[in-house]
């Protein structure tokens, strides 16, 4: 069967009460319509149209890296008139599956029966039951159970509104058809809009069996209108998203407050504490352990590494066996070898520390290159940015660093050198030198601190 994908992304979201196009507000990491991209792209990749409007040119902008062809609703008169935007490009033997860029939880194999079920008769129509349908359109079924129309709540009768099952507005029917029944839409209603919806009406008013079908949980068609419900849903898959980590044997030691924004690549025997937020692309080999209120983002931790609570660590390599933190900021471009020990308050960027090298306590390290088996000193700063361009340190291997050491790029450290606590280094030191610019220490008897006046 050939399939034309529809995704509707041209609404405001007047109650998200944001600049930003609704469909571009995030869910677990990534936007709303992109989520029902990934779940119509399993389909088929080739034949997705995503029909934007509001917030112009900033949602195909923002999301162009997605396969599809963008067409723009200039006027947003309804979802009805947003379909007839594209319907001349796409082929009148294709089934034609319209989707809604506000309703992310929608799943592949909903959409695959949905599909399938078109095939039969043409028409497939997928409804939801609610124990609230309150504003929601209801469908109205005749004595033999078939489709006959969909009321709005707002025109229904006392008997319609006691209808529990509703629309969901995500439908597959034939593309002639279609066309044809769209040609026939008018806009007189309430809205002046033209409703998609109406051609249920139209084709079950031509004697086409109209395929109702359910999804398996209710969640899948729910929308967002508003951040209210973009925070149920977030909780809803974030947890989803935990249950099959623990599955795949991961530990949470609690589910409820893990996040993942991305996507997660997890060893045998990971466990990670509360509050934990995975962001990007993350990996974590076997017997790795994250402490609580830790952010790690587009990072590969290898084996047996332990990383102490309340850590940052971003597009970085963290080798195996080594110690983060706790308090310790890891940041981009920075590669650690094993058996690495990065301590409390200590801050990395660019830096690449070699097997067996220590950064335990207070101390800025970037654009650096360290040896193996180095000790870096409290408080040792890399002064590697000069106000205009940023300079390489280069540290030799088994180098001692005193504590309070300025090293002021460019700058050199021989092997097995050694400097002195409190030195400001500006030369390069040779291999195994020792380097310090020491103040001889004076005292001063009978001294008076100064007191206020």
């Amino acid at each position: 069967m050939s399939l034309s994908i529809i995704i509707l992304a041209a609404g405001q979201g007047t109650r998200m009460r944001s600049d930003l196009p609704k469909v571009l507000h995030s869910l677990a990491g990534r936007p709303l319509l992109e989520h029902v991209y990934a779940s119509a792209a399993a389909l088929d990749q080739n034949g997705i149209v995503i029909v934007y409007g509001h917030g112009g040119e900033q949602v195909p902008r923002e999301l162009q890296h997605l396969k599809a062809r963008w067409v723009e609703q200039a006027e947003q008169l309804g979802t009805g008139h947003a379909v007839q935007q594209v319907m001349t490009d796409i082929p009148d033997d294709h089934t034609v599956l319209v989707l809604y860029g506000d309703v992310p939880l929608i799943t592949a194999a909903t959409l695959q029966q949905l599909v399938a079920a078109a095939a039969d008769t043409g028409f497939a129509l997928l409804t939801v039951h609610l124990e609230q349908p309150d504003g929601y359109g209801r469908v109205v079924r005749d004595d033999h159970g078939r489709i006959t129309a969909v009321v709005e709540h707002r025109d229904a009768t006392p008997a319609q509104l006691t209808i529990s099952e509703v629309n969901t507005g995500m439908l597959a029917v034939q593309g002639a058809r279609l066309k044809q029944w769209l040609a026939a839409l008018d806009n007189d209603n309430a809205q002046g809009e033209f409703y998609l919806t109406d051609v249920i009406g139209m084709a079950a008013g031509e004697g086409v069996e109209i395929r109702g079908l359910q999804p398996a949980a209710a969640i899948e068609v729910c929308g967002v209108n508003d951040r209210v419900q973009l925070a149920e849903l977030e909780r809803h898959l974030q947890l989803q998203q935990a249950r099959q980590l623990m599955r795949d044997g991961v530990t949470l030691l609690d589910p409820a407050r893990f996040d993942l924004r991305g996507s997660l690549q997890a060893g045998r025997d990971v466990s990670l504490d509360v509050n934990v937020i995975i962001e990007g692309k993350v990996s974590l080999g076997d017997n790795v352990r994250i402490g609580a209120n830790c952010y790690l983002k587009d990072t590969t931790i290898g084996a047996g590494v332990t990383v102490l609570p309340q850590c940052v660590i971003e597009d970085a390599e963290i080798g195996a066996r080594c110690r983060i933190g706790p308090f310790a900021r890891i940041r981009p471009q920075t590669r650690l070898a094993d058996d690495v020990h990065v301590g409390n308050f200590v801050e990395l960027k660019n830096t690449g520390v070699g097997t067996g090298s220590k950064v335990n306590h207070l101390s800025y390290v970037g654009d650096a290159e360290i040896g193996r088996d180095v000790n870096i000193g409290a408080g040792t700063i890399t002064c590697n940015y000069d106000g205009a361009n940023k300079h390489k340190t280069v540290i030799g291997d088994n180098v001692h660093v005193g504590s309070d050491t300025q090293l002021v790029a460019p700058v050199r450290v021989g092997a097995g050198a050694t400097i002195g606590a409190g030195t400001t280094v500006t030369r390069d030191v040779e291999p195994g030198a020792l380097v310090h610019n020491k103040v001889e220490q004076r005292c001063v008897t009978g001294w008076q601190r100064p007191v206020k006046k």
